[in-house]
Formats: C-alpha cells, structure tokens, sequence
C-alpha cells in the first residue's frame, strides 16, 4: 500500500472516530435531563466492575486463540507466555494508529526466540479470523436491518455458518485454526451477553425475549468489527458507538442506548486494563 493512501485512511478512520464521540457527546447531552444517574447507587456500580471483571477475564480466549495461531504456523510456545505476552501487548491497541499492540507482540516474540515470520502470519490470521467471526455475528443483527425477517431464520442462518466454518477449517487449514476460530466465537459472544446485559440493567422497559436479545448482541459484535477494521482508530473508539446508535435507533430507548454504550466502554477499558495486570503477574517463560 502506498504510504499517501495509507495515511489517507488512517486519517479518514481518525476522522470518522472523532465524528462518532462528538455524536455521542452531543446527544448525551440532549439527553442529559432524561437520563437519571441517581439510580447508579453501589449494587449497580458492583454490577458494572462484575462485567468489567468477565469482560478483562474473556481476553483469555483471544490469547489462547493467538497461541494456536501460533502453533499452527509452527512458532512453538507455552500457554502461559502466550497468554502474558498477549496481555500485555493488547493494552497498546488505545494507542493511536492500531497497530501497536500487534507491533508489540512481533517484538515480545521475537525477543523470546520465536521467528519472525511465524509471528507475523499468526497476526495476519488473527485479524483476518476475528473480523471474519465477527462478519458471521453480524447475521444475528438482520432482523434489525431487514424488518420482517424472523430472528429464526437469521439465527439458523449464523449456526450454519458457524458449522461450515469449523468444517473448512478443519478441512483446508488444520485443527488449531479452528480452536482459534472457536475461541474467537467465545469471545464475542461474551461480549455480546455483557452489552445485552447493560441495556436490560438500563432499560426502564426491559427488552426481554431472547430473538430481539439475538439482534441486540449482533448489533454490538457488528459495530465492534466497524470498530476493529476502521484504520486508525485506536480500540475502534468512536466508530463502534456510531454504529451502534445507526442499528439499534428506534429497537432501544436512545437515552437508554447512549447510557448503555457509554458503561459498555467502561467495561471494556476496565477488564483491559485488569488483563493486562494480571498479565503482569505471570512468570516469564516460553
């Protein structure tokens, strides 16, 4: 890639990060007399720092994906390092440009005598895996995009695919891509149940039913893969809130919405930061 247009992405992503946190800061200011904090006392706060607690010890399955990429390109490893190096490494992706954290592991496993190339094509396959588990999530949100399509078809449609992706995998690539793919698939729907779980403990109306509970978590896994592949954007901040506000207008109380994707990225940040503590912690060892 030419070095003007890829710095004409980067800034165009940039541009697009700042539009979306000044949306979201504008409308929560729109919104500021109908959105009650009085009701964020101890027992919801707790509520909060639990998710964030789930969130940072999800991290786990990325890491253990990134440990079988990295076997299966034969760069050999323990978990435990695998799992450090991933920790503390991840924290840099808040770093402008996006690419630090990725940088970052290069570096960590070539200094403990991995080679080089091994690294580089786990992070390739990394990114590659992830957006396109998060691309195959993105069905579960149909409903919302496509009105009058039943949230069983667009389910049945994701398990299908979730089926004919493990399949391939283990057919064409080999069993630790497909660990990783089934990593990936954890992770994200994790993160799917955590967002859900912030709009019920928001919502003054509950959004019970398990189908629109479908749509709400693909509509968040689809706005982190915008977040993820928008170039330069660092942890896909900005973008992802945007996103989400374009899906969920109208399924969702937007005061309620823009509380939600606010504390969503507060859980976020904060299980990041608790991995990367815990990282920490781990012996060095390969």
């Amino acid at each position: 890639m030419r070095p003007i247009l890829k710095r004409t992405l980067h800034w165009g992503g940039s541009a697009v990060a700042i539009a979306g946190i000044a949306f979201v800061a504008l409308r929560l200011h729109d919104y500021g007399a109908e959105i009650d904090f009085a009701r964020f006392d101890l027992i919801a706060w707790s509520w909060v720092a639990a998710l964030a607690l789930i969130y940072g010890l999800s991290n786990l399955m990325l890491a253990l994906a990134w440990w079988n990429l990295l076997g299966q390109f034969g760069a050999r490893t323990s978990r435990r390092w695998a799992v450090r190096a991933y920790g503390i490494s991840q924290i840099a992706r808040y770093v402008p440009g996006n690419i630090f954290h990725l940088a970052g592991r290069q570096a960590m496993g070539m200094a403990a005598g991995l080679a080089g190339w091994p690294l580089a094509k786990s992070a390739v396959w990394e990114l590659g895996l992830i957006s396109a588990t998060g691309g195959l999530f993105g069905l579960l949100a149909l409903p919302l995009l496509v009105p009058g399509l039943p949230v069983t078809a667009s389910a049945g449609l994701f398990a299908a695919s979730i089926g004919i992706a493990v399949i391939l995998l283990l057919r064409f690539i080999g069993l630790p891509a497909a660990q990783a793919f089934g990593w990936y698939v954890g992770f994200l729907v994790i993160s799917a149940l955590l967002f859900v779980g912030l709009v019920e403990l928001l919502a003054d109306n509950h959004v019970t039913g398990v189908g629109f509970w479908l749509s709400l978590g693909g509509a968040y896994v689809l706005a982190w893969l915008a977040g993820l592949v928008t170039p330069g954007v660092p942890a896909g901040v900005g973008v992802r809130e945007l996103v989400l506000l374009f899906l969920l207008k109208g399924a969702v109380g937007e005061a309620d919405l823009l509380l939600a994707v606010v504390l969503g990225r507060v859980v976020t940040i904060g299980g990041d930061v608790l991995y990367y503590l815990l990282a920490l912690l781990i012996p060095k060892k390969t």
